[in-house]
């Protein structure tokens, strides 16, 4: 399953606070703030797409999320890969390092990576 743009922005937020009340999270927005029955939606929405959980404290509820953040981007380099690349990771790697204007720099770090993941193979 998969997030909108604004879910995917409020699950940022969880995931950098591990927990949050309403207060919380409407806090982290910039002027003007989303209304509270908007964020109070997709927190309803995340809920029930499995990503999003809450403690009942008092009348509050403070937010955390059920899936890690990295499990959430694996999933989608993966569809990506799928989708775009043919499943092919070598495509999608050819057209990364070709087409992002890395530096050399953060080329030979991409390199020392790849050359870890070798030796431990």
């Amino acid at each position: 399953m998969q997030l909108s743009k604004s879910e995917e922005e409020l699950m940022n937020i969880l995931w950098k606070q591990k927990t949050a009340l309403m207060k919380d999270l409407l806090a982290t927005y910039e002027d003007p703030k989303p209304a509270t029955t908007t964020i109070a939606t997709l927190l309803k929405r995340m809920t029930d797409k499995g990503f999003v959980a809450y403690k009942t404290l008092g009348r509050s509820r403070e937010y955390y999320p059920l899936v890690k953040k990295k499990d959430y981007f694996s999933k989608h380099v993966n569809g990506l890969i799928k989708n775009f690349f043919n499943d092919s990771a070598s495509q999608f790697a050819s057209f990364f390092t070709q087409e992002t204007q890395l530096t050399k720099e953060e080329l030979e770090d991409l390199k020392a990576l790849i050359d870890s993941e070798l030796k431990k193979k």
